[in-house]
């Protein structure tokens, strides 16, 4: 209770040891070149803009960068990175080197391993940064889905697979899939996972095969074609086993985790999926769902990633989109960004690199209503389209 009434000076004294840390960092003057640089630029900066709760997150860091360092951000508001993706590459395509339309991507996964497979990225910027010092490099800060980053991303936020439910209805989570199944045999109709291509259904679907195959190696590359049903069998098998008990028996799928979210929550769904682990505690802050409702995952663990902002090789404000990377991962931008009344994204910092502070208010924020499980690195990012044209051809059509 103590630390909650002290949070507000706190978040006052954190912004100013951050600002105060940067004139510290190990290259002061590179720095310090960059700020100046950045002033008076403007970043166009493309990100998910499908959640409340982010929109009004980087709504604050507009407001941040602009007072503290003189830029001004527009958000440009995606239903999905790769409408961004698109537009660099068609940019690159006519010859635009300069002057592109992106400055500041949100992006991870297959879309980043596209981007800097095309050579349009920028590179070895991200681990300059004097808030790079913070990060925490146990995280897969340094590879995305298996691809190396080689600074060509700041990581900002971290996230992980999870279900939820409510213990009132569901006392006892499945903690494995065979027990998944079993669920779902027993309650028919009241389980269901978003359709791929949504994000989270076809984690849904990478989450199975990794628990499922008998051959994880082979996710660590991109995938043969002379292996993938081999690989992939036991997931077609046991999806085959799992639909027919599903809501509406496996022929169609709710479109979004947000659907499931409102499903479970009018009890037409037992379970509903998400990739921020503190999502069950903004819904029940919301009186979306009751105080008996936990997220939780498997017991060999859950998929997890981090995710990371890029900048466009041709990115009209180099420099200002560096500077608003390095305010994504201050100390105090990430703390705001961990409380779940704010927006509940788990931190990319060590807590452990931190002043005391600091140090308690970010760990003060972990989410309270979930089950801790192991941390997955996803797949390779190439398994992504495979897994989902794969399943349409299975399933997209029933």
């Amino acid at each position: 209770m103590l630390l909650q009434r002290l949070i507000p000076g706190i978040r006052a004294l954190t912004l100013a040891l951050t600002l105060v840390g940067f004139s510290a960092a190990a290259q002061p003057e590179g720095w310090q070149n960059l700020r100046q640089q950045a002033k008076g630029q403007t970043v166009y900066f493309n990100a998910w803009g499908g959640d409340p709760a982010v929109n009004g997150y980087l709504d604050w860091v507009r407001h941040e960068v602009k007072t503290h360092y003189g830029v001004t951000l527009k958000l440009v508001k995606l239903a999905d990175a790769a409408d961004a993706v698109r537009r660099i590459q068609s940019e690159a395509a006519a010859g635009r080197k300069t002057s592109g339309s992106v400055d500041l991507l949100w992006v991870n996964g297959e879309n980043f391993s596209v981007l800097k497979q095309a050579g349009l990225l920028s590179e070895n910027w991200a681990e300059n940064l004097p808030n790079w010092r913070y990060i925490d490099v146990k995280k897969p800060v340094r590879e995305d889905f298996s691809v190396p980053v080689d600074g060509a991303e700041a990581p900002w936020g971290s996230a992980q697979l999870m279900f939820i439910g409510d213990k009132q209805r569901t006392p006892e989570f499945p903690q494995n899939a065979q027990q998944l199944l079993e669920l779902a045999r027993v309650n028919p109709g009241k389980l269901s996972y978003p359709r791929p291509p949504d994000f989270t259904g076809t984690a849904f679907l990478e989450q199975l095969l990794i628990v499922l195959t008998e051959k994880p190696d082979a996710l660590k590359t991109a995938p043969d074609p002379a292996t993938f049903e081999q690989v992939t069998a036991p997931l077609w098998r046991y999806l085959d086993q799992l639909h027919p008990f599903l809501w509406q028996k496996g022929k169609t799928f709710p479109p979004t985790p947000a659907r499931m979210d409102r499903m479970l929550a009018d009890g037409e769904l037992l379970l509903s999926v998400t990739f921020n682990p503190a999502h069950v505690d903004n819904l029940i802050a919301r009186r979306q769902l009751q105080p008996s409702a936990k997220s939780f995952g498997l017991s060999a663990g859950m998929l997890g990633n981090v995710h990371f902002v890029a900048i466009p090789a041709n990115s009209n404000a180099k420099a200002g989109a560096q500077v608003v990377a390095n305010f994504l991962m201050s100390p105090e931008a990430q703390i705001r960004k961990a409380d779940p009344a704010v927006w509940g994204d788990a931190s990319v910092l060590s807590s452990n690199a931190l002043p005391p502070v600091q140090k308690a208010q970010l760990e003060a924020l972990a989410p309270k209503s979930q089950h801790p499980v192991p941390f997955l690195a996803e797949p390779h990012a190439a398994w992504v389209s495979a897994l989902e044209h794969a399943w349409l051809q299975r399933y997209g059509s029933r």
